[in-house]
């Protein structure tokens, strides 16, 4: 199950005083918006590389393979799925070498992509469409296979990540595929369960500079419900390396417990900074009772999610080597965010960046049905009644004890503030991000930064989508020290989340290329790959492909190719 958008910004906000102005009253309402449905159509793979045509110029040093994921399929037979997250998983190949740029992309080989290709219908329910039993069965077995657990999917369509050197691609679930990034060919199926005591992880893991990777994942049983801190070691430098999974290793450094344990929160991310991490505990809530008989009820899974702005947002501080969680409890209202920027230490605080709405009725909106609305009227419906994400900085102090005082702001040189409220509690409120000019883009997700080189350190900038329609409709450039923007913005092209690739010698955090996927709805096959110059934010060149390809989640750029 992938998660990458948001909801209802205007409506449900009755918990919020009347002088309130919550994130998506702050953004224009859209008006004449275009059909969209070509982006959500199934598509055919291309799975030798093809040539593509280059206008402008690649820069000749960029050399590697830039990696995507997301649905491809939307149908088995007379079955249709019913959200955009169901769809199998499409794994897309841009290699890019001297210049020149070819094209490949695969259906992953999950077992759910080939159980529903074998019977010609769904078979293995997903996020948001529940399996229907096998007509063929008679009457009681069919009765009976409502009562059965739902296993998992594998239908891994959110990410491409990392563990050990070797190439993932991954979902919420348990369940992971091994792939070969170079042919895309799937490779094992790897559960979580059999390495660690987890039975999810995010498709969101954050790298350290050793090589080591960390994670989130769930846990529940007798003993209540916990958000488990992963961490998989470096690979080792003289093991021989078999063409196999390994995530041996593995462990747990920090389990933290629910707030309720039969309704804990949901997450598609977390924060890490050098030393520390982060874990936010958000008012969306996974109903855990409904979770269990939802099979029964012959509900889908997304409707056990609920938004409950009674809730506050907990900050859950851990300390990232020894797996220490702090004993203040570091609290602010109730917000929803999918995606983090950055965070970093400051002079006894921790700064994070993170995209943020004030409405987490998200989920179940994006389904099929509403993205393929018609031009006009009906389109503007749908989006004007979805969230807009801003960015925003939290600050947490991370020196809190006995002698701290009571209701002084604990935070120096940022806008955003901390105070201890009693013992043990602080109450923070978050700096905005932003200029107004932001805001007639719709507000963005999607963040990027130059990652290897500032990934939990001090930064000046990052790249995102701009949400102008209900998929994104422009590449933004945001510098976090001025809120100033510049903006890669057409009528008609709907851009990729954007990836920056660092030019070989670099010496600022701005210098290299950002690289987007741009699709269109009006016209077939036009698709093609966008290099911008980082620094100036301008066209450099772009790689048509002859194929269609649909609108996308996530993707990394792998410098081995």
């Amino acid at each position: 199950m992938g998660m990458d958008q948001w909801r209802r910004g205007s409506a449900q906000i009755r918990w919020r005083t009347k002088h309130t102005v919550s994130s998506g009253q702050k953004c224009p309402p859209g008006k004449g918006l275009e059909s969209i449905a070509p982006l959500v159509q199934s598509v055919e793979e291309t799975p030798d590389p093809i040539p593509t045509t280059i206008k402008g110029t690649i820069p000749t040093w960029i050399n590697g393979s830039f990696l995507r994921n997301g649905p491809g399929k939307f149908e088995f037979g007379k079955d249709r799925y019913t959200h955009w997250f169901d769809g199998m998983a499409m794994m897309h190949r841009f290699h890019l070498c001297d210049g020149n740029v070819t094209y490949s992309s695969r259906f992953l080989q999950s077992d759910s992509y080939v159980q529903n290709s074998e019977k010609n219908r769904i078979v293995v329910s997903e996020f948001g469409t529940l399996a229907m039993p096998d007509p063929c069965k008679n009457i009681f077995a069919r009765f009976f296979s409502r009562f059965s657990v739902p296993k998992s999917t594998d239908n891994a369509s959110v990410n491409f990540v990392k563990y050990k050197g070797d190439y993932y691609v991954s979902t919420e679930t348990n369940y992971m595929r091994r792939v070969d990034p170079q042919s895309l060919e799937t490779k094992e199926k790897v559960d979580w369960s059999q390495y660690i005591a987890v039975n999810s992880a995010t498709a969101h893991p954050h790298y350290d500079r050793d090589g080591a990777t960390y994670n989130m994942g769930n846990s529940f049983g007798k003993s209540g419900f916990f958000y488990n801190i992963i961490r998989v070691p470096p690979p080792e430098e003289n093991a021989a390396k078999e063409d196999s999974a390994d995530l041996t290793g593995a462990t747990v450094i920090c389990s933290i417990r629910a707030a309720e344990p039969r309704k804990p929160s949901y997450y598609h991310s977390f924060v890490m900074s050098e030393n520390y991490i982060v874990f936010i505990e958000q008012p969306i809530k996974l109903d855990l009772l409904k979770f269990m008989l939802y099979q029964i009820q012959g509900k889908s899974f997304h409707k056990v999610m609920t938004w409950e702005p009674q809730c506050e947002t907990i900050f859950h501080l851990v300390d990232k080597h020894t797996g220490e969680e702090s004993e203040v409890r570091y609290r602010a209202a109730p917000m929803f965010t999918l995606h983090q920027i950055n965070a970093f230490e400051d002079n006894g605080m921790l700064v994070m960046d993170m995209c943020c709405g004030d409405d987490g009725e998200v989920i179940g909106d994006f389904t099929l049905e509403n993205l393929r609305r018609g031009a006009g009227e009906e389109m503007d419906k749908f989006y004007n009644s979805l969230c807009r994400n801003l960015p925003r900085r939290y600050v947490l102090p991370l020196t809190v004890d006995k002698e701290t005082p009571l209701d002084q702001n604990l935070v120096t040189g940022y806008k955003a503030t901390a105070k201890k409220t009693k013992a043990k509690e602080v109450y923070m409120t978050h700096e905005e991000l932003y200029d107004d000019e932001l805001l007639q883009y719709g507000g963005l997700e999607f963040p990027q930064i130059n990652y290897d080189q500032y990934n939990g350190k001090p930064y000046r900038y990052f790249y995102s989508c701009g949400f102008g329609h209900c998929f994104s409709d422009s590449l933004l450039k945001m510098d976090v020290h001025t809120k100033e923007l510049k903006v890669w913005r057409y009528p008609g092209l709907y851009p990729s989340e954007p990836v920056f690739v660092a030019s070989p010698k670099a010496t600022e955090e701005d210098d290299g290329v950002v690289l987007s996927v741009i699709i269109t709805p009006r016209e077939e096959k036009s698709t093609f790959l966008l290099i911008l110059d980082a620094k100036t934010f301008t066209e450099l060149g772009r790689a048509e492909v002859p194929v269609n390809i649909p609108y996308g989640t996530h993707g990394v750029f792998n410098l081995k190719g």
